[in-house]
C-alpha cells in the first residue's frame, strides 16, 4: 500500500469511519523504543518523520502530505510478540482559545508494525471488521458508536487482550503500507533513498 493510501486511512481515522480510543494501547511494561524508526519515511511529497520525543520511549512524529503538516506523539508498543504504533495528536499549531479547546477530544489510533526495515510496513485495524465484531457481541470490548466512528473506551490492558484474541482473525488488519527511508540516520545506510537522486 502506497503512502497516499496510508495517509488516506489516517485522515479517515481523524475525520470518521475509523477506530479510535480514549485510552492508549500501551502500559509502562509494554513500551519499547527502536532507534531504527528514527528518520523520515515515505515517498514523493508525503512523509512520516520520526524524532526522539521529550518523554522516555516516545517519538515526535510529523506527517506531511501535499505540503501540510500534522504533529503527533507516537509510542511503540510490544506485546505477545507483536509491535504496534500508538498515535496521539500533538499541540495545535494554530492558536485557539481555552473554551474552544475544551470541545476538542483528542484520541489514540493504533496500527500494527509488521517491520521497520528495510521498508516501514504498518497496518490499520480494519474498521468494518471491528464494527462487525462489536455488533455481534457488544460486550466484547467497551466502546461507543459516535455517528460513523467507533470510540473504544476500554483500558490499555483490555485493549491488548482484545487484540491478542483477534489478531489472527481474517481481515482484522488491513493492507500493509510500504514506506521507504528518505532521510537516513546513517548516510552510509544502503537502505536509504536520496529523493534528489531518485527522480
Amino acid at each position: 500500500m502506497k503512502t497516499k493510501k496510508l495517509l488516506f486511512y489516517l485522515l479517515a481515522a481523524l475525520l470518521g469511519g475509523c477506530v479510535s480510543s480514549l485510552h492508549p494501547l500501551y502500559t509502562p511494561k509494554t513500551l519499547v523504543f527502536e532507534e531504527k524508526l528514527l528518520g523520515t519515511w515515505g515517498e514523493n511529497d508525503d512523509s512520516w518523520e520520526f524524532e526522539e520525543g521529550s518523554d522516555p520511549n516516545s517519538y515526535d512524529l510529523t506527517i506531511t502530505s501535499n505540503g501540510k503538516k500534522g504533529k503527533f506523539i507516537a509510542h511503540l508498543v510490544k506485546f505477545d510478540k507483536m509491535l504496534f504504533l500508538d498515535l496521539f495528536p500533538g499541540e495545535l499549531e494554530c492558536q485557539v482559545n481555552e473554551f474552544y479547546a475544551l470541545h476538542l477530544l483528542p484520541a489514540h489510533t493504533f496500527m500494527k508494525v509488521e517491520q521497520i526495515e528495510p521498508t516501514l510496513q504498518m497496518q490499520w485495524m480494519d474498521f468494518n471488521k471491528i464494527k462487525s465484531l462489536l455488533k455481534n457481541d457488544p460486550n466484547l470490548l467497551k466502546h461507543e458508536i459516535v455517528e460513523d466512528r467507533i470510540v473504544l473506551t476500554a483500558s490499555p490492558e483490555e485493549l491488548q487482550d482484545f487484540i491478542k484474541k483477534h489478531a489472527n482473525d481474517e481481515g482484522f488488519f488491513g493492507d500493509a503500507s510500504d514506506l521507504e527511508r528518505l532521510v537516513p540516520q546513517d548516510p552510509n545506510d544502503p537502505n536509504t533513498i536520496d529523493p534528489d537522486n531518485d527522480k
